[in-house]
């Protein structure tokens, strides 16, 4: 096979979301975020291994997501689209039964024109700054929005993942100044809310990267393993150089094995002369710079010549490999290519892979 083969571990994901939902007490509800293709992993195979888990509400970020997610998962679901009701999407919204997070005095104004008695949510700017109706504005909307009963209020904390950063505590005090009393379910924490304590926990929790294996949930399962093709390889002598612009010269007589993949299949540029691919324990240097469809990797190490080598795997998690160029795992994971052939592992009855 051309393609390098990607490992999707359904059955550890829903392990994550049970350890993130054990967390919380039993009245707190854990949703999933299945946003940008369920970080890059496949949003409607993971959230129907999230269903059978009993996941019930799920995140997106825009309406055409939220669309592909319903159809997917049927009626059942209650999904959510973060990035509110924008302009044109009324009719998808409410034809499939979206729930819009309205962002803006413009967004709840169109909604409540537009969508008169469908179903709503609320985001809060707390100190992000990104998304969210600030506080001067809800105090001017809070008596008529509230009377409009919302099904969620919630807000997004900005540095979660440093359990020291004070803008933690600060937000927390902003986000309960402008919803104690209200009555509506709230919703303040992802994957690092919820390892920071109770007091962040509210109704309703939204982990993330912490369902995919990622950081800040150490304990998390590791779910993706990337097995990339060996094309080719070739014996190198001394002084040889290896790819474009010759970045990388053998030291000495060295075995280089061409794989199928490269920045157009998620592969950073930045990983050049820095990552490991492995075969089993061992790690073999990536040699060179990483080209539109192929990178080259040092085998000399190995005794014998590998049908693929293993970007993603145990010895090297979605963190290790984001370490080495210099991001974080969620876009490893986010950019992973279409060009590979994804292979879903799921024990549960009833979950379909495809």
């Amino acid at each position: 096979m051309a393609s390098g083969i990607l490992h999707i571990d359904l059955d550890a994901i829903t392990a994550n979301w049970r350890a993130l939902d054990a967390m919380t007490p039993a009245g707190v509800q854990t949703a999933a975020m299945v946003k940008a293709d369920g970080y890059g992993l496949g949003a409607a195979p993971v959230a129907r291994a999230l269903m059978a888990a009993g996941a019930r509400r799920f995140f997106v970020a825009l309406t055409e997501e939220g669309v592909a997610l319903r159809l997917a998962l049927g009626p059942e679901a209650e999904i959510h689209v973060l990035s509110g009701h924008m302009q044109g999407d009324g009719g998808r919204i409410a034809s499939f039964g979206l729930i819009p997070i309205l962002n803006s005095p413009a967004q709840v104004e169109r909604h409540f024109t537009e969508l008169h008695g469908h179903p709503f949510g609320l985001q809060l700017e707390t100190g992000m700054n990104r998304l969210g109706i600030d506080a001067a504005d809800w105090r001017r909307l809070a008596p008529a929005v509230l009377a409009r009963g919302p099904g969620l209020l919630m807000s997004h904390m900005a540095c979660a993942d440093d359990p020291a950063h004070p803008l933690n505590a600060e937000q927390l005090a902003r986000f309960c100044a402008m919803t104690d009393g209200t009555g509506v379910a709230r919703s303040f924490s992802a994957t690092g809310g919820i390892l920071l304590g109770r007091q962040y926990d509210f109704d309703l929790t939204r982990p993330g990267i912490g369902l995919y294996g990622g950081a800040p949930f150490r304990a998390a399962q590791p779910v993706a393993r990337l097995s990339l093709p060996v094309v080719q390889v070739r014996a190198l002598a001394p002084g040889d150089a290896v790819g474009y612009n010759a970045t990388w010269t053998a030291p000495g007589p060295a075995r280089i094995a061409t794989l199928a993949a490269g920045y157009a299949d998620g592969l950073f540029r930045a990983l050049s002369n820095r990552a490991r691919l492995f075969h089993g324990r061992t790690g073999c240097p990536l040699v060179g710079r990483v080209s539109m469809d192929l990178i080259t990797v040092d085998i000399s190490a190995l005794a014998d010549t590998p049908e693929t080598l293993d970007l993603l795997c145990p010895a090297q998690g979605i963190d290790d490999l984001a370490a080495a160029a210099g991001t974080i795992g969620y876009e490893i994971l986010t950019a992973l290519g279409l060009r590979y052939d994804r292979h879903y592992v799921a024990s549960a009855p009833g979950v379909r892979a495809a």
